[in-house]
């Protein structure tokens, strides 16, 4: 599903060998995927952003 919502946890699972650390200070420095935030505080990631975001930090081999 494209437009699928990801938790925290399901993006670090997709990154792979990622944490949550990691993923946080990323968003400090904002170069983490773009995030949506509930009124819970909880985030979430949209799938489509997140494979945007990989793509766009692909290095050629």
């Amino acid at each position: 599903m494209e437009n699928e919502l990801l938790t925290v946890p399901e993006v670090l699972s997709t990154l792979k060998e990622t944490s949550r650390r990691t993923f946080y200070r990323w968003r400090e420095l904002g170069i983490a995927p773009e995030c949506i935030k509930l009124p819970n505080g909880q985030l979430r990631v949209e799938r489509r952003d997140l494979e945007a975001w990989i793509e766009q930090h692909r290095e050629a081999a």
